[in-house]
């Protein structure tokens, strides 16, 4: 694949371009995102409205009106969002176009990285599971999602697309819910948005040096295989940030950064919020 730089639209929704804010002067509700499977969609409405998605309460908008919500990489093919406030009950059917998925092969890697056995390291990869489990589960109260992201590396190239079907050592594994990108090991890895750091710590067996970053209401991005972690959980920190250094570190063959993101437990394709935004409408209560 080509060298590619910050400002590459990649991944599952490549083709699902997001269009302009759109709002309906009777529910008070703008709304734009990439609605594709891995994308996402970002609204504002009503101060502390509550968001539903097909009929179940996910989340709150944030005192400024502003919430996002995330589509799977096996989102449906519509989705049914509403959000309620004191004031109106806005209802949107949200068609999710498919996402391409390529099947991607990696060999060499250490057997007890693809199917460990071994009874003690069995028992620190649960452990490490309920760690990052905690770390997942923060809900910070903001939306610093709002500016949409850029991307963390200054240079990289894409070696694998978020989404594809992984084949470790000719072993069919869990489809693969990051994007890859190599540059060269000790590489500045900088915030693509502002946020709380919930989780950093090196030495984890998967994924080596590993940092979560909440950006309000779940929206949470992950930094594998780092060198190098230079945050602390708790650190507010801002675009731009350093926050740790390429590496190779855990499962991992050259020295690459990992980018992963999850909105609450769906996987989303960090690639599609590169220069997106939140609507500008303001809400208005008449």
């Amino acid at each position: 694949m080509t060298p590619s730089r910050r400002g590459l639209i990649l991944g599952a929704g490549a083709a699902a371009l997001s269009g302009p804010a759109f709002a309906e002067p009777s529910d008070g509700l703008a709304l734009n995102g990439r609605f594709v499977q891995g994308g996402f969609a970002m609204g504002r409405a009503e101060p502390r409205a509550m968001v539903f998605i097909d009929g179940e309460a996910l989340s709150t908008a944030s005192a400024a009106g502003l919430f996002i919500v995330g589509f799977d990489r096996d989102a449906p093919p519509s989705v049914q969002l509403e959000v309620r406030g004191q004031v109106r009950v806005a209802r949107r059917t949200l068609s999710i176009a498919p996402g391409s998925f390529p099947s991607t092969r990696i060999n060499g890697l250490p057997p007890s990285t693809v199917e460990p056995s071994d009874p003690t390291l069995l028992a620190r990869i649960q452990e490490e599971i309920v760690l990052k489990t905690e770390g997942f589960a923060s809900r910070a109260d903001a939306d610093d999602f709002r500016s949409g992201f850029t991307w963390p590396l200054d240079s990289y190239r894409v070696t694998s697309l978020w989404g594809s079907q992984r084949v470790l050592n000719g072993t069919p594994a869990r489809p693969h819910y990051g994007i890859d990108l190599a540059a060269p090991a000790g590489s500045p890895i900088r915030a693509p948005a502002d946020g709380v750091v919930t989780f950093a710590r090196a030495g984890m067996h998967f994924e080596g040096g590993l940092t979560l970053i909440d950006h309000g209401q779940g929206l949470i991005t992950a930094y594998l295989h780092q060198s190098r972690i230079d945050v602390l959980p708790t650190q507010r920190i801002t675009r731009g940030d350093v926050i740790g250094r390429v590496g190779m570190t855990g499962r991992a063959t050259g020295p690459h950064l990992c980018w992963r993101m999850k909105w609450r437990d769906r996987n989303c394709d960090p690639s599609l919020m590169i220069g997106e935004s939140a609507p500008e409408n303001a809400y208005t209560s008449g």
